[in-house]
């Protein structure tokens, strides 16, 4: 069986570097997928434990150039690459700014020799070849140990590039201050604070974008930090206090007023209105009493109650939505796709341009003039905004989904949402609120009334279907026991009860069971057949939600196509379709014929599927995208890429502008990472030099650290949006 884990990556600048490090994992024997992300600094990677473990992994990645740990919280070894950041730039701010202030005297020409004649211009070059020696050799050597390793992999990155450029200007210096001779006369000029300022404005480029990246993950770390630390348990007449991770299923913990739930359970004493918003997105507290669950990480507002525990640490609702988003976050999208095939020729081309640069203007032009606009090129090209382009909007797009109950599996249906033109709906607990209500009871038999429903209660008791919870209510004596029965999935049940053969589903579960049926009642629910004779009709009633009409309305207004399928009675069905003004209407369909009818519908089309049921899994599996209601069985929320947390359909709208927005964020990050690089790149190899329009080296790294921002910058501005959009 397949195991997937977790690994913090430090030591990743670009695009090139998610490519190499996925390169380096899928080649691994036991790796069966490898999915890297820049923006969360994360590896997803599944693997078969009998052929690889993951102190492999990790060695794997090692030799790749980058360091990695297994993750276990979230910001993890994050936190150390921030600091070792923090560190290198200041370092390379304190040695850079004295050979910046005396660069740039030359402005003034009159104080620039004045302060030549106070140091003494060779002593000066001396001095400014040991500050740059440190800034190239202590915070620059980061570059030097990930871009030789890059090189040796024959897929240089944004450090490579780094590496070439400033070295080229800071040997060239170092020849010019020492060795003036062997350079063509009048070039033997210094550019120190040309390769010092480089690496200094990267740093304060990444140490500014890891800050940035930082902030998509602190809705995450305030999920983690919503379980209390100590929690207090009844031990008979006792009430002690212990620390969480000693909480067992089956504990009675009492929870006061004020107090966050430690574990997941069932109140089984007093009551409460629960604020539940940061898993919800609800801003209204929920009252719940006895018999209710009630989940890790929400707040007791108001009375006290105690709850036997049902799930505790991994196990919880809230350790799975941390879990699923963690993992949805280093996901990517069919979009990330264009930029990764742009980024595996980008930067070998670079190179190449930065050759035939520095060869033209070293033919035409001057030995300095060469050198720095080759630099220029290599800097202004570095590819980190095409990396940050898509990894950080779906990050901050996950994180906010989230908050507003929307659990995001990954980010490949993140993007499907916004591609989908057909929604469909199953009918029963998904449209309707599933809480059924027996109507009429119509009996066939000599069998007394109050008996047939005991006997078809008692059946029904071991369904998990909605209409059987309407059944069994209506009998207030002791249920019998079962014996070998059998469920069909969205048609019927059948079994041994009290000396009688039941049989209890739809009309066609009875007739394809050779059962005749003497009603024209088609608008009942539930037939009975008792010892193969029909017996009873059972007419049950499942009233609409409050958000189906809504939901339906918002989908409409964006567009979209709308059918209903369920395996309930064309004229059940028809009547709640009429409801919501819905003309495509699938009824009495079996899971399997679900299923079919979304591979068929999806030939011409983009379909989402939204369910809750056990009968809903091979529809939802399916479908381009399927939606579950979180509040339905957990095969269904287990097979579906979208999870609504709470039980409103509106839910379905606000997943789809969630995705048009991203999608859209993206995009613009995608196009201005391009077009920078398409309009500096020529700039920088000096093609409008006539013109008088060129930069410089410091003016490409500058501009280069000002890309990865602009996309930064973008992609938060989306969390605002985003929050603003949402609304359910």
């Amino acid at each position: 069986m397949p195991h997937k884990i977790i690994l913090s990556v430090t030591g990743m600048t670009c695009a090139a570097c998610v490519r190499r490090i996925e390169r380096a994992l899928s080649k691994a024997n036991g790796v069966l997928t490898a999915q890297v992300n820049l923006a969360t600094e994360e590896a997803v990677v599944e693997y078969v434990a009998e052929l690889i473990t993951p102190q492999k992994l990790l060695d794997t990645i090692r030799v790749a150039g980058y360091s990695a740990t297994v993750k276990t919280s979230v910001f993890s070894s994050q936190e150390d690459d921030d600091v070792a950041i923090r560190r290198s730039l200041s370092a390379a701010l304190v040695l850079t700014i004295p050979l910046l202030v005396v660069e740039m005297t030359m402005l003034l020409p009159s104080l620039h020799m004045a302060v030549m004649q106070l140091l003494d211009e060779q002593r000066w070059c001396i001095l400014a070849s040991i500050l740059a020696s440190a800034v190239q050799f202590w915070p620059g050597l980061r570059f030097y140990r990930h871009g030789l390793a890059s090189l040796r992999a024959l897929a240089p990155d944004m450090n490579a590039l780094v590496m070439i450029g400033t070295s080229a200007a800071y040997s060239y210096s170092l020849v010019a201050t020492y060795l003036p001779t062997i350079l063509p006369e009048g070039t033997a000029q210094v550019y120190y604070e040309t390769s010092a300022t480089i690496i200094t404005l990267v740093l304060l480029g990444k140490y500014i974008e890891a800050k940035s990246k930082r902030k998509t993950a602190e809705s995450l770390y305030a999920l983690i930090t919503l379980q209390p630390v100590f929690a207090t348990v009844i031990k008979g007449t006792q009430a002690i206090e212990i620390h969480i991770e000693k909480l067992s299923v089956g504990d009675t913990v009492l929870v006061k007023p004020g107090e966050r739930i430690p574990a997941d359970g069932i109140i089984v004493d007093g009551s409460s209105y629960i604020d539940e918003s940061m898993l919800t997105g609800e801003a209204t507290p929920v009252y719940k009493g006895v018999g209710d669950k009630v989940i890790a990480g929400t707040i007791n507002q108001a009375g006290s109650f105690k709850f036997s525990i049902t799930a505790t640490g991994e196990a919880t609702v809230l350790a799975g939505i941390i879990k699923t988003v963690a993992e949805a976050q280093a996901s990517r999208p069919p979009i990330q796709q264009l930029a990764d095939k742009v980024v595996a020729y980008f930067v070998p081309i670079v190179t190449v341009i930065a050759a035939i640069t520095f060869l033209f203007w070293l033919a035409y032009g001057t030995l300095p003039q060469a050198m720095l606009s080759a630099v220029s090129v290599l800097i202004v090209a570095c590819p980190c905004a095409v990396g940050l382009a898509t990894p950080v909007s779906v990050a901050i797009a996950i994180l906010a989904a989230a908050k507003h109950g929307l659990l995001v599996r990954n980010a490949q249906a993140l993007q499907l949402l916004s591609e989908t033109d057909t929604i469909i709906f199953d009918k029963t607990g998904t449209l309707t609120e599933g809480k059924a209500k027996v109507s009429a009871v119509a009996v066939y038999t000599d069998m007394a009334k109050e008996e047939l429903l005991r006997l078809v209660a008692s059946l029904e008791a071991v369904s998990e279907h909605p209409l059987a919870k309407a059944i069994t209510s209506l009998v207030s004596q002791e249920l019998l026991p079962v014996e070998k029965h059998e469920v069909t999935p969205g048609q019927g049940i059948a079994g041994y009860v009290g000396g009688h053969y039941l049989q209890v589903g739809s009309k066609r579960y009875l007739q394809a069971n050779g059962v005749q049926l003497h009603t024209n009642d088609e608008g009942s629910s539930v037939y009975v057949a008792i010892d193969g004779q029909f017996a009873a009709a059972i007419q049950i009633t499942d009233p609409l939600k409050s958000s189906a009409c809504i939901a339906m309305n918002k989908l409409r207004s964006l567009g979209k196509r709308i059918v209903i399928v369920s395996g309930d009675s064309r004229k059940s069905t028809e009547a709640v379709a009429s409801q919501l003004n819905v003309t495509e209407v699938y009824a009495e369909t079996l899971p399997l014929e679900k299923a079919d009818i979304v591979r068929r519908l999806r030939k011409n089309r983009q379909i989402v599927f939204v369910g809750d049921g056990i009968n809903d899994a091979p529809a939802l599996a399916a479908a381009d995208v399927g939606i579950a209601i979180g509040t339905g069985t957990d095969i269904a929320v287990e097979t579906a890429s979208v999870v609504l947390v709470r039980d409103n359909l509106c839910g379905v709208t606000s997943a789809i502008t969630l995705s048009i927005e991203t999608m859209k964020n993206v995009r613009q990050n995608l196009f201005w990472a391009m077009a920078y690089n398409a309009v500096l790149i020529p700039v920088a190899a000096g093609v409008f030099h006539t013109l008088g329009i060129t930069l410089s080296p410091i003016l490409a790294a500058a501009a280069m650290s000002l890309s990865s921002l602009s996309v930064l910058t973008n992609a938060l501005r989306l969390r605002a949006k985003l929050h603003k959009s949402i609304s359910y």
